[in-house]
């Protein structure tokens, strides 16, 4: 499966994902967001268990307000609706994995 652009308009779908729900709040200049970019699209690829999805905090202020999102990378793990876990900065793969396997 691959990454999900969220906004306004998809985000309480996947939000109320059947799934776990792995959120990546980055940005384009962020150095760590691009590093860490690579490794969402990876466990999106490989683990088709889980929707994960990306959400630009210049493009979507509004979401990322909502989150509290003060550092990027911040990631999000939502699960039955609620957030279970959320780290900020950059994590190699096996973090973010342990993150939604929590």
């Amino acid at each position: 499966m691959s990454v999900i652009s969220v906004n306004n308009s998809n985000f309480e779908e996947i939000k109320n994902s059947d799934k776990p729900v792995l959120l990546d709040f980055y940005a384009d200049w962020c150095g760590p967001c691009r590093m860490v970019l690579p490794l969402v699209h990876e466990i999106a690829d490989e683990n088709p268990q889980y929707v994960v999805g990306k959400i630009n905090v210049d493009e979507e202020m509004e979401l990322a307000s909502q989150f509290g999102v003060s550092t990027i990378p911040t990631l999000v793990v939502i699960k039955n609706g609620e957030i279970v876990n959320r780290s900020s900065g950059a994590k190699p793969k096996a973090q973010i994995l342990a993150m939604l396997e929590d």
